[in-house]
């Protein structure tokens, strides 16, 4: 009787996430590109793009050329900020090619306590950018480092925000997907996510989630100010979707959509580099409680491990129960396996990488409690620095999910 109850339970809850659940499991909205002839020059505002950038030497060249190579017809500002540890990185993006003088590096000053290191510098790029661009209106980019983008991505962001009346339009960028172990994982962290921060209901005014992918945010100036700024968020390790909430929750629309135009180009090769990305985080979105993180765990056995257990080593009504539990989870992650035209034999392995990415979470929890705290890039933030995470789905079974692979959240 216990197994068929822990079966039905487990049926129940994918009942609830496929037909209740905003949808998560479905392909997601995409923007249609919309190129700098489209749009009527003396009606684009302009737009300042900030580019964190710490130990980037690898990628910012392809970055930086694909941002000075946008075809959008108003000014354009790109803003690169060295967070300076080693020197390859300014050094290389003032070599690169610049034949609309669009680009500006700064170098970028030691972090104030209470600081994320991302945000210090993207709070240093929005200054030179307000010198820039001293007018009070137009938008900001906020992207990463190993993001490239398409020549019309600018265009087609601004197009989206002034057509639909939004405060914020956020993709989730197309993630380095050809190693075996970026084949296994990364789709699922694209499904998780979704899962946690369903596109259908963050984009719905009605609805109180909120959530942004940090590859790629475009937000309005206005916007910011009402919210005070980045110095609000300066704090949060997990900041694109606290400044998602902080805005959203504030009165404004957002969109988070998937991108066709834009490309993460930082690979995983292999299974441990994803699972520091996931640990580095993945407690702080749990807000470090170990309550919150028993729940997460127990959650994620019963929703992603137990449907195959029940379904494969029992037998009766428990295994019927649990393989129906088991096929529609391998059906909804279909959709997301063709986003990176993945066989659907694939899904059969959720069960795997649940387990993986719940077993990172862990981990995160015990260098939590080491003493460890988070670590990024040779800084290491714990509670004493203020930075935790100010914003998590209330629907926290899912929190495993953390915001790493979309951009790097903490630099």
């Amino acid at each position: 009787m216990l197994l068929i109850a822990i079966a039905g339970l487990a049926l129940a809850i994918w009942g609830w996430l496929i037909f209740f659940h905003g949808r998560f499991w479905q392909a997601g909205p995409i923007l249609a590109p919309v190129g700098g002839r489209q749009l009527d020059r003396r009606r684009c505002p302009d737009v300042c793009v900030v580019v964190p950038a710490r130990d980037e030497a690898a990628a910012i060249t392809q970055c930086l050329s694909s941002l000075l190579a946008q075809d959008y017809p108003g000014r354009l500002h790109v803003i690169v900020v060295d967070d300076a540890r080693t020197v390859g990185t300014g050094r290389r993006a003032r070599k690169g090619a610049d034949p609309k003088n669009r680009l500006t590096v700064v170098t970028g000053r030691p972090r104030p306590a209470g600081w994320s290191g991302k945000l210090w510098a993207v709070s240093q790029g929005m200054a030179e950018g307000a010198r820039l661009c001293p007018a009070t209106d137009g938008f900001v980019l906020l992207t990463d480092a190993d993001i490239t983008h398409d020549a019309r991505h600018v265009s087609t962001l601004v197009a989206r925000a002034e057509g639909g009346g939004l405060d914020q339009v956020s993709e989730m960028v197309q993630l380095h997907c050809v190693s075996p172990a970026e084949r296994m994982l990364v789709p699922a962290f694209v499904f998780f996510f979704a899962l946690l921060y369903p596109f259908a209901s963050v984009n719905d005014p009605r609805s109180k989630t909120a959530g942004a992918a940090g590859g790629t945010i475009l937000v309005r100036r206005t916007a910011l100010a009402r919210i005070g700024g980045i110095d609000s968020l300066r704090g949060a390790l997990i900041d694109d979707c606290t400044l998602a909430a902080r805005i959203k929750h504030g009165g404004g629309k957002i969109y988070l959509g998937h991108s066709c135009l834009a490309r993460s180009i930082r690979p995983y090769p292999h299974p441990h580099d994803i699972w520091r990305m996931v640990a580095r985080t993945a407690y702080v979105q749990l807000r470090y409680s170990p309550w919150r993180l028993l729940a997460t765990v127990i959650g994620m056995i019963v929703v992603w491990i137990v449907p195959m257990e029940l379904a494969l080593f029992t037998h009766g009504a428990a295994c019927l129960l649990g393989a129906a539990a088991w096929v529609m989870s391998m059906a909804s992650y279909t959709p997301t396996l063709r986003r990176f035209n993945l066989m659907p034999a694939w899904a059969l392995l959720l069960p795997v990488v649940a387990g993986f990415y719940t077993l990172a979470t862990i981990g995160s929890a015990i260098n939590h409690h080491r003493g460890r705290g988070v670590v990024w890039k040779s800084r290491a933030y714990t509670d004493a620095d203020g930075a935790i995470s100010t914003y998590t789905h209330p629907e926290a079974g899912g929190a495993v999910m953390n915001r790493t692979m979309t951009g790097d959240d903490i630099g």
